[in-house]
């Protein structure tokens, strides 16, 4: 099932039953402001101070080694000075998203536990595919992070409607002769793809990124193809998967050694993007350097 072959009135039926959260304030003033063509840096960290307990997650997030920023930062502005408008939305977005989406209410200690390597992986996910695109373009790196971030937001989703839903992601990841979403599909008659594009529809992001998120467990067919250069969706995907791979994804949610969906790919990932196995090592490696890359295995 992909999101291209439904209509309206099946998607609605897919959904039907499923709370979609509507999308965080904080995020649609940002968007206006962002969208301005003169952005105020001053108005934009006022949004964000409003939320004392926003605040406090951004300030931390900011002074964490992975900036490596010589002075403690105590002020939003100062931040948003610093590090620039773009990366401290891209962090908002990231703190508002995790908390809007996560709803762990009856979910056991695996569940949940299971849910917060989640969120901890989207966050290196959305990073690594940031530090990829600052090596490699293709797209810009507000593109990658969000995507990133964003492309697996179906999963909450589904995890606090379905009980054990963690088990059907393990299974899904294990298996050698389908499509990752296949599983999910014969279970519960939707997936983590589909749920995750009809939200970034109804939270009005980019239709590259909505195509992207109904589409990145696709890859195998769409890059056997041998589809042209130049199409958004196309080169957001690609970079997500040398992304996933890096922070090890499958391990993370699919509690498996290796990746199956990686291995299929790699080679046409490669030929699309015009990068060796060496190129990829070096991308690796600054990712690593950077604390954030977290796997280099098969």
């Amino acid at each position: 099932m992909s999101q291209a072959t439904l209509t309206d009135d099946q998607m609605q039926s897919v959904m039907r039953g499923m709370a979609i959260p509507v999308q965080p304030q904080i995020m649609v003033d940002l968007q206006m402001e962002q969208a301005m063509p003169d952005p105020d840096i001053k108005e934009i960290a006022r949004l964000i101070s409003r939320d004392v307990e926003l605040s406090g997650s951004v300030l931390k997030a900011v002074n964490s080694p992975f900036f490596g920023l010589r002075n403690t930062i105590t002020s939003i502005q100062k931040a948003v000075m610093l590090l620039g408008i773009n990366s401290v939305i891209n962090m908002v977005n990231s703190i508002a998203i995790r908390s809007e989406l996560s709803q762990l209410d009856n979910m056991s200690d695996e569940e949940i536990n299971y849910m917060n390597l989640f969120w901890d992986a989207a966050q290196d996910v959305a990073l690594v595919s940031t530090t990829i695109v600052r090596q490699i373009g293709f797209i810009s790196p507000d593109e990658a992070y969000t995507l990133g971030l964003f492309h697996n937001s179906g999963i909450p989703l589904l995890a606090a409607r379905h009980k054990n839903y963690h088990e059907i992601i393990k299974e899904s990841y294990s298996g050698s002769t389908k499509r990752i979403v296949d599983v999910e599909n014969e279970r519960l008659d939707t997936n983590h793809s589909v749920v995750g594009f009809y939200l970034a529809k109804s939270w009005k992001l980019s239709p590259a990124i909505c195509d992207a998120i109904g589409q990145h467990h696709n890859t195998i067919e769409l890059f056997g193809q041998g589809n042209s250069k130049g199409s958004d969706v196309m080169n957001l995907l690609a970079v997500l998967k040398l992304a996933e791979h890096i922070v090890g994804l499958y391990k993370v949610l699919g509690n498996t050694d290796t990746d199956i969906e990686w291995n299929e790919t790699r080679d046409l990932i490669f030929q699309y993007l015009s990068i060796s196995e060496d190129d990829f090592d070096e991308i690796n490696i600054t990712c690593q350097e950077n604390g954030i890359g977290l796997n280099s295995g098969p």
